[in-house]
């Protein structure tokens, strides 16, 4: 992954790959050099940022027609969030501001679920469409692609301390939970797929999910509504230790996550980042405990 750190920016996945592996080995060691790696990368992932159109640009080698920007990319604002408060530029925290505040105006619906892709225009910054690759359609409320929005959002807020990102974040987890029937709380792949209930899992969707609940119940000051996301985020963890865990030789935690099933791609099979925010998600239990 060291690489990533200096060589030209080919992907937005950045804070992915190297914030969550560089960033937690810095947070438990203090190796300097991993600082150094982490603040590097920082500053690559911010030459994708094009001020036109307000966010970071993803897969760059991707055209379809314009600036593309994926909702997973709310998850890279947080490495450029703790650069900017651990000696990087001051302004990788304008930058990821501003590619949040874009991606609330422009991400999604008027019901509040997101679109995967949005389209904008290089060089006047507006929004051509939206679009989806990983979900099922256009129109539909593709599982993982609401739950990076709901973490993303919740992750923002607590880097800004600026209520409209909390506020919006209650919003999208209304939503998704408002809209989730699976008596064990483990999405299908698509909200709207075509043939529920004979549609694969995501588990990796609800690893996420209830890692951010338990984070936004922390922020929620109404005494239900903290009750409900607990609860929830709890049950989520414990269907997915009942019954995704993956218990003979396998080097994965969870079983049963779906990847890209447009492109019939990782279908009801074992994801990394499945795992990650899982165990992030039973480490934030065991605090909250």
């Amino acid at each position: 992954l060291t690489p990533l750190s200096v060589t030209k920016a080919a992907d937005h996945d950045l804070g992915f790959q190297v914030f969550n592996s560089f960033g937690n080995g810095y947070r438990l060691t203090k190796n300097k050099e991993y600082k150094e790696i982490i603040l590097k990368t920082a500053d690559t992932l911010a030459t994708l940022f094009n001020p036109k159109v307000g966010t970071i640009q993803s897969w760059p080698h991707n055209k379809m027609g314009g600036h593309n920007t994926i909702i997973d990319n709310m998850m890279n604002l947080e490495l450029l969030f703790w650069a900017s408060k651990n000696g990087g530029s001051k302004n990788l925290y304008d930058i990821a501001v501003k590619h949040a505040e874009t991606t609330m105006a422009n991400h999604f619906r008027p019901d509040n679920t997101s679109y995967h892709v949005i389209i904008y225009d290089f060089e006047t910054g507006k929004k051509i469409k939206g679009r989806t690759a990983q979900g099922y359609s256009d129109d539909s409320m593709w599982a993982r692609g609401q739950a990076w929005a709901i973490y993303g959002f919740t992750m923002t807020y607590r880097e800004t301390k600026d209520v409209k990102f909390l506020d919006f974040a209650h919003k999208l987890a209304r939503v998704y939970l408002d809209k989730l029937t699976t008596e064990d709380l483990i999405p299908y792949w698509d909200f709207n797929a075509p043939n529920i209930p004979n549609e694969p899992r995501d588990a990796s969707a609800a690893a996420i999910v209830s890692s951010a609940l338990l984070e936004l119940s922390s922020y929620t000051k109404d005494k239900n509504l903290k009750a409900e996301y607990l609860t929830k985020a709890k049950k989520m963890i414990v269907s997915l230790s009942d019954h995704y865990q993956s218990h003979d030789v396998n080097s994965a935690f969870l079983l049963h996550s779906t990847g890209h099933k447009p492109a019939n791609s990782e279908i009801d099979c074992s994801i990394n980042y499945a795992d990650y925010y899982y165990l992030e998600a039973l480490l934030r239990l065991q605090k909250l405990k």
